[in-house]
């Protein structure tokens, strides 16, 4: 759970913290194993410290909006184009993972139909570490292969067609979505607690703390949105008293089902016979269900694909919807070039950063595995955190008049430990993360420094 297992041990698979402390490299990342339950812990304690900081953040701006928003008003052109093309990495990638895992959730239902299409049309072409059967039977060597996920692909261009079109995010139908995802989560628990075989818990943290921050650091994706709380401040009649508790509770909720999953999954298979599995809940379900008494938990699998799917695919349409207007706003202020702002003469909607953006999260889905698009997913949305934290530190220095209807409590202490919290669970990233990470922030600063600075909206004031 929550690892990696490659062949050969290697630095580019090795996690930064490990290797900077021990100057060894590893076969892939430790697994977690069922201490993964700690991991969502110590990601829901990071996740107030930065919740807050963000709400202090969003609470300076009299208008709703992203990261990009806020920084670009407060801190000015660069930090936001930063922060801008940090988010268009977080939230690709982050589609990029759940596209990747909604296929594998499609291949289960499929199977369990009784339909068994071709492999090699929906699995990724590149597979790190092989694919395996649950006998555990090599179906594919480590590498690439001739292949490509088409429901990975499918299902981005599908929700892209929707969202060119236009589409209203309802508060009931969201509340009806998410009662159905608790739903799926809480028929898993309740019937794998039946099956439940404590030997596997032991040892309950086989990888010892190395494992458990590496499981924090990939896990942290699962976790994206939460920020969404923060964004209200306006919105409270008392934000001092009303935002905290609306993220404690927002963050106690999540990682109370997170980990009654974590803990009931790593006790009704093996930990490590996941390691790396896109749909580790569904396929242990499966599994179970061959037992002896275990033919019941067919009903429950179904419960838990469609539960998860339907998750999916309104995560996969939020996160679309926000990158397409990140798109839109960094072209709007002159950072990107301006097709990308072009609306969409029918429908109103901006069409091409819509289509750009499909594009973008749609092909790579097709191609690439889970683990290796959730770490730069992972690593994006920290960095993005961390500039926040810093971001309300400085302006507390700059601007400690500017009216706030929140203000993070104690001081310095809660963006100081957003920060270091957010750095220690980027160190758990592999050396492999950490590089296409900078490669995409130089990148970026080319882009900046060559086209974005002259024509932008403050061009001619230089």
């Amino acid at each position: 759970m929550a690892g990696q297992k490659f062949d050969t041990p290697e630095i580019s698979n090795t996690p930064l913290i490990h290797y900077l402390l021990t100057h060894t490299a590893m076969a892939g990342r430790p697994g977690a194993g069922p201490a993964l339950a700690l991991s969502l812990v110590l990601v829901a304690i990071v996740c107030v410290f930065t919740g807050l900081c963000y709400a202090e953040l969003a609470s300076m701006i009299p208008i709703a909006g992203s990261a990009y928003t806020y920084t670009y008003a407060t801190l000015g052109e660069l930090v936001a184009w930063i922060i801008g093309w940090d988010l268009i990495l977080e939230y690709a990638f982050s589609n990029m993972s759940v596209s990747v895992g909604f296929a594998a959730h499609i291949e289960a239902l499929l199977e369990w139909f009784g339909i068994h299409p071709p492999l090699q049309w929906i699995s990724p072409a590149y597979l790190p570490t092989g694919l395996q059967d649950f006998a555990g039977r090599d179906l594919y060597q480590p590498g690439w292969h001739f292949g490509f996920n088409i429901p990975a692909f499918l299902v981005v261009m599908l929700l892209t067609i929707i969202l060119v079109r236009g589409i209203r995010e309802s508060a009931r139908t969201n509340n009806i979505l998410v009662l159905i995802k608790m739903v799926a989560i809480l028929a898993f628990i309740f019937a794998a607690a039946n099956f439940i075989k404590p030997v596997y818990w032991h040892p309950f943290m086989p990888n010892g703390w190395t494992g458990m921050l590496s499981g924090g650091s990939i896990i942290f994706f699962t976790y994206i949105g939460f920020d969404s709380v923060s964004t209200a401040a306006e919105e409270c009649k008392k934000p001092q008293r009303d935002l905290p508790i609306g993220i404690l509770a927002t963050l106690v909720a999540c990682t109370l089902l997170y980990g009654g999953v974590a803990i009931c999954l790593s006790g009704i298979v093996p930990w490590n016979s996941i390691m790396g599995d896109a749909a580790p809940v569904v396929n242990a379900l499966k599994r179970l269900s061959t037992q002896p008494g275990g033919s019941p938990l067919r009903w429950v699998e179904l419960i838990v694909l469609i539960g998860a799917m339907l998750g999916m695919i309104s995560s996969i349409l939020v996160f679309q919807l926000g990158q397409a207007r990140v798109w839109f706003a960094m072209s709007r202020d002159g950072l990107l070039p301006k097709v990308f702002g072009r609306i969409h003469v029918k429908f109103r909607t901006p069409a091409v950063a819509t289509w750009v953006a499909g594009f973008v999260v749609g092909v790579p889905a097709g191609l690439l595995d889970i683990g290796t698009v959730s770490n730069l997913s992972n690593i994006g949305t920290l960095f993005a955190f961390v500039l926040v934290s810093i971001a309300v530190m400085i302006l507390r220095y700059r601007e400690p008049e500017r009216p706030r209807s929140f203000r993070a409590p104690l001081g310095p202490v809660f963006p100081v430990l957003s920060i270091v919290f957010c750095i220690v669970l980027m160190m758990g990233l592999e050396v492999l993360t950490w590089t296409a990470f900078f490669i995409w922030l130089f990148v970026g600063l080319l882009i900046y420094f060559f086209y974005s600075r002259h024509r932008s909206e403050f061009a001619g004031t230089r």
